[in-house]
């Protein structure tokens, strides 16, 4: 029995985020929600920016702060993509700033990470599953 059996960390799935960080994204993921609805729907023209920056800096924080810990490497991969969505979206703050009156940008690098988000999210649990059952 290894250390980590001892502590009942997975070997696929490694450690687990805690409620705080679960927490944390599912906070910045609505933020994000709320700064992209806001102008779409015809919302406070400068407030939905920081609304929007806020969600994407709390979700690059926490996803920096909360790496993959298993042995698996095509969840390691997958991980770290989900954490190039969290940069996308700070790029897309970026533009927000930077042009202001062009939505194009920011809404192009929503876009994309977002798309890389829902493929994270409906591929991490199909290998948990193909992992686990191989162990």
């Amino acid at each position: 029995m290894n250390n980590n059996e001892k502590r009942g960390v997975d070997p696929v799935t490694g450690k687990q985020p805690g409620r705080l960080a679960l927490l944390g994204l599912t906070v910045g993921m609505l933020l994000i929600v709320a700064g992209t609805l806001s102008p779409l729907m015809g919302g406070h023209v400068t407030l939905y920016r920081w609304i929007y920056g806020c969600g994407a800096l709390l979700l690059l924080v926490i996803r920096i702060f909360t790496p993959y810990t298993g042995k698996a490497l095509r969840l390691k991969r997958l991980y770290r993509i989900e954490s190039w969505a969290a940069l996308f979206f700070c790029v897309a703050t970026f533009f927000m700033f930077y042009q202001p009156s062009i939505m194009r940008d920011w809404l192009v690098f929503t876009l994309a990470g977002g798309a890389i988000q829902i493929y994270t999210s409906i591929m991490i649990p199909l290998v948990v599953k193909k992992e686990s059952a191989k162990n």
